[in-house]
């Protein structure tokens, strides 16, 4: 048989029964406090009471009038027992200076001593004391009656005590069905409220949540993916390690609404769309991020789930895989052409001709090696030259021509390291796939390539100029954007190429400029500066 072991209380109720255990203890505290405290003020009004109808039997005339005849009991009797119905006192003593009784509640007390002090009251003074006397313990005020200056006889009102107890214990059961019912009310909020945090903490107790934030806090730090929460009203509420990251963000970022973090326009509405964002491709200054955002709902808006993944190494390996399936289209359609001019150079020199054979041939190699003589005369950086050659074969498939300027000059190892042939790929390759793209619908469909360096700067500058139909003034500003394209949006990524080139160019400190070519056309020019940075 199994032993099981009980699961510790949920923090929800850990935390009703603490409150329903303080709502006893005050309530019950309240209770004995307001009962001693009315037993008290009880107390004070019987004297007060016994005082008033003391005073006001002494200063009665026919009480007076009764104590000057020979027979006062037969008087005074009658009237004390009125008195003492009407006022609600218990009872009522008239007595001559000695304190010997002329009344009494029980007739057979008449003529006795009374029980208690009344030396103050045959001074003059009137008092009340607690005493117990022949009808138990009572609260009772004594005082003198005059006549003529002097004191004739002395009158003393009572309330029992056990009347003041029970009066008292009347007052605690009104007591006690308050306290119930508000211990009643206390206890049904506890519970309601205990109920709404046992829903949010779904009944975990205190161990399971501190554990739970333990893991929290665990997966924040270990994932190297960005997490970015927001709220309801569009604030940073959470932001992991790798948020703050790939955002750029400082430590203190925590409620500062998503507006104000200095994020380029188009990553800044994906976070404020109130529409979930699936895989969209966005550009910071230094990265290119594919982000996710989820809207947390519950009955309201809560905020906003965002995640971002850096991309930007597999873009760059995505454009040189580009590249690469370029020049292997390239020599594939090269070697299709060199097997269409070898068969032509086979059949000249089985009709006999060997000499147009010749000729056939060797024009076909000089056009090649002018070509790359060209290029390497010109660009003898070994990347950008065989960048060069491949993108003239992918130029020349599509009927475009592409060709170097004579300006152009770049020499080897003239490039700091700071400029990773990575990022002249990246910046020269789309360049020239955009200017391709836009000289097909030209006359005469050609692209133009500048690379030079300048001494004053010094600085590398790459110009491509193309004889398409040019650029539109009003959307200078807006070319090198994501997304912006004359072309409708495919999955080729197009309108991303040249918000990559300026992403390359100003992480270098560059700057990147477009303008109407001089025969029309439009020329991207791109200038990086040689120095190593400080």
């Amino acid at each position: 048989m199994r032993l099981r072991v009980p699961r510790p209380r949920s923090l929800a109720g850990q935390l009703f029964a603490v409150q329903a255990v303080l709502i006893a203890v005050v309530v019950a505290g309240s209770a004995l406090f307001t009962y001693f405290s009315d037993r008290r003020q009880a107390e004070d009004a019987a004297g007060r009471q016994a005082e008033a109808v003391a005073r006001a039997i002494a200063d009665a005339p026919s009480v007076r009038e009764a104590v000057r005849t020979p027979d006062p009991t037969a008087r005074l009797q009658p009237y004390a027992v009125r008195v003492t119905r009407d006022t609600g006192v218990d009872f009522v003593t008239i007595m001559d200076p000695a304190g010997i009784r002329w009344t009494h509640p029980e007739p057979g007390e008449i003529g006795r001593p009374f029980r208690g002090h009344i030396e103050r009251a045959r001074a003059g003074g009137t008092f009340t004391e607690t005493y117990t006397g022949t009808l138990g313990p009572s609260v009772r005020a004594v005082t003198p009656v005059r006549d003529g200056g002097g004191v004739v006889a002395l009158v003393s009102a009572g309330i029992k005590v056990e009347e003041i107890s029970k009066r008292a214990r009347d007052q605690l059961r009104a007591l006690l069905g308050v306290a119930a019912g508000a211990l009643l009310i206390g206890a049904v909020g506890t519970y309601v409220v205990n109920a709404r945090l046992r829903r949010h903490t779904h009944g975990m107790n205190a161990d399971e949540l501190s554990r739970v934030h333990d893991y929290h806090q665990a997966a924040l730090h270990a994932v190297r993916e960005g997490l970015l929460m927001l709220d309801g009203r569009y604030r940073v509420a959470l932001v992991n390690d790798g948020g703050r990251e790939l955002l750029g963000l400082p430590a203190d970022v925590l409620g500062v609404p998503v507006a104000d973090l200095g994020l380029p326009p188009p990553l800044t509405g994906a976070l404020l769309a109130s529409e979930p964002r699936v895989d969209e491709v966005h550009l910071t200054a230094s990265r290119v991020l594919v982000v996710n955002t989820s809207p947390v709902s519950g009955g309201e808006r809560r905020g906003t789930v965002a995640t971002l993944r850096d991309v930007t190494e597999l873009q760059a390996l995505t454009g040189e895989l580009d590249s690469e399936r370029g020049f292997t289209r390239a020599l594939r359609s090269q070697a299709h052409e060199a097997a269409n001019r070898l068969h032509t150079v086979v059949s000249l020199i089985e009709l006999g001709r060997a000499e147009e054979a010749v000729e056939f041939a060797t024009a076909e190699l000089e056009l090649a090696q002018a070509l790359t003589d060209q290029v390497v005369a010109a660009v003898s950086e070994p990347v950008l030259a065989a960048l060069l050659l491949g993108k003239a074969a992918q130029a020349n498939e599509r009927g475009v021509e592409l060709v170097v300027s004579d300006d152009s000059r770049l020499d080897d190892r003239l490039l700091p390291a700071s400029l990773p042939p990575r990022d002249l790929v990246t910046i020269l390759g789309n360049l020239i796939d955009n200017a391709v793209d836009a000289a097909q619908s030209g006359v005469p469909p050609r692209v133009t390539v500048t690379a030079r360096t300048e001494p004053a700067g010094p600085e590398l500058v790459l110009r491509v100029t193309d004889t398409g139909a040019g650029v539109d003034p009003a959307h200078a500003d807006l070319v090198f954007e994501r997304g912006w394209s004359t072309k409708p949006a495919g999955p080729d990524g197009r309108g991303l190429g040249l918000a990559l080139v300026r992403q390359a160019v100003l992480r270098h400190g560059g700057t990147l400029t477009v303008a109407e070519a001089s025969r029309g056309g439009a020329s991207f020019e791109a200038r990086l500066p040689l120095a190593e940075p400080a």
